[in-house]
């Protein structure tokens, strides 16, 4: 089977690899930017980090803030040194097993940025400088499936790891994963189901943890299906801007469950330096953030409970309640902590689809895109649903250049 890496740069395009069986297929689009210098203040980071006001973080953490969840980030590594990060991250597990090393510039960029989305801490006098994830006290477990944009091996290697994801997903729900955060996807033409990365969902699943993918970065070419996100029982989540509106990248789906803040999102980068991008990578990593609280506030919830709360308590809400775009709203951890509350434990089982791994969605019918695509080959090498790289900030200095 053969897999197409597309990178969406000025001097970079795809190459191809060959997978073992069942493929990874995911999309990455990337590109970087430098700006000249400028003055900025001390807290400037902090400051831009629109997206935990947009999402009511300071009511939800006066109940808790994740202390005792686990968030397993199945991407690429994690830089554990990061002063963000520094105590939240535990041992990693690397099911790719080549490319880059830890260390290297190209083994943990993507990785690092959604860690640092759910569960960074910030750091300096009070914890005041850097970026504060949504879920500060929880831990990350990180799970190299994937490998980055940068890595000469994606170039070079004759094969892959194809079963990366699928065994990533058991291996984090066996290793006291609460939460997995899937910040990747094969949103092509060409994308189509995988069983055993179906079934590995459904088994983190029946194991009571809760399963969060990017819905896809395909909004502008086609909406192309994306999986994980469209397996059954994920919560997909796509992007929005600070005025609550869909960004235009961002995949309109039957599967989408809810929406979570993608564009000029400030993060942070194994250099040690902050970035902003966008992309539904950055909406995932969030209800996973979010998910952390409700679960950590909640233990007993199951996955389908969570989902539900989730999508019961969102805020503006589409006309009709729901749509492709941004599913049922905006999400708000305060509000369906709150609600929680009233709900008791349930053994709540993922909706069945009989014998089949994947059965067709809501929509009426298929497109010519999908149906090739089923028959294709999977598309991609690295967070296809990866935010794209922007803005540098770094510590009260600004700097652009392009890549």
């Amino acid at each position: 089977m053969k897999r197409r890496t597309q990178a969406h740069t000025r001097a970079h395009t795809g190459a191809r690899t060959r997978a073992r069986t069942g493929a990874l297929g995911v999309l990455l689009a990337a590109s970087v930017a430098l700006v000249p210098p400028t003055v900025a203040h001390a807290d400037g980071i902090r400051a831009q980090q629109w997206a935990l006001d947009a999402m009511h973080t300071q009511q939800a953490w006066q109940t808790t803030k994740g202390k005792g969840i686990t968030v397993a980030v199945l991407d690429t590594g994690v830089e554990t040194d990061h002063p963000d990060l520094t105590g939240n991250v535990l041992p990693a597990k690397d099911m790719i097993g080549f490319g880059a090393k830890k260390g290297d510039r190209a083994w943990a960029r993507h990785g690092t940025a959604m860690a640092g989305i759910i569960a960074g801490h910030g750091h300096g006098p009070g914890d005041s400088e850097g970026v504060m994830g949504i879920a500060p006290q929880a831990k990350i477990l990180p799970v190299r499936v994937i490998l980055e944009d940068g890595d000469s091996a994606r170039a070079k290697a004759r094969s892959t790891r194809g079963n990366a994801l699928a065994e990533g997903i058991r291996w984090a729900a066996d290793h006291g994963a609460d939460v997995i955060n899937l910040s990747l996807g094969d949103d092509s033409a060409s994308a189509h189901p995988e069983p055993s990365e179906d079934e590995a969902v459904q088994y983190a699943l029946r194991k009571g943890v809760a399963v969060v993918a990017s819905a896809g970065n395909g909004g502008e070419k086609g909406d192309h299906v994306s999986y994980p996100a469209a397996y059954p029982g994920v919560i997909a989540a796509t992007a929005v801007d600070r005025f609550g509106t869909r960004a235009s990248f961002s995949t309109r789906r039957w599967y989408a469950a809810v929406s979570a803040p993608g564009v000029d999102i400030v993060i942070a980068d194994p250099d040690h330096k902050y970035y902003e991008g966008w992309g539904t990578s950055a909406a995932s990593a969030f209800v996973s953030g979010a998910v952390a609280l409700i679960k950590a506030a909640h233990p007993g919830l199951t996955p389908a409970q969570i989902k539900q709360l989730l999508e019961d308590t969102a805020r503006n809400a589409p006309a009709g309640g729901r749509d492709d775009s941004r599913g049922f709203g905006m999400i708000d951890p305060a509000a369906a902590i709150k609600a929680a509350g009233h709900l008791k434990p349930e053994g709540l089982q993922v909706a069945s689809y009989g014998e089949k791994y994947f059965g067709p969605g809501p929509d009426a019918a298929k497109s010519a895109d999908d149906t090739t695509g089923w028959a294709a080959p999977l598309a991609g090498s690295l967070g296809g649903v990866l935010l794209v790289m922007a803005v540098v900030l770094w510590r009260g200095r600004r700097t652009r250049y392009e890549d």
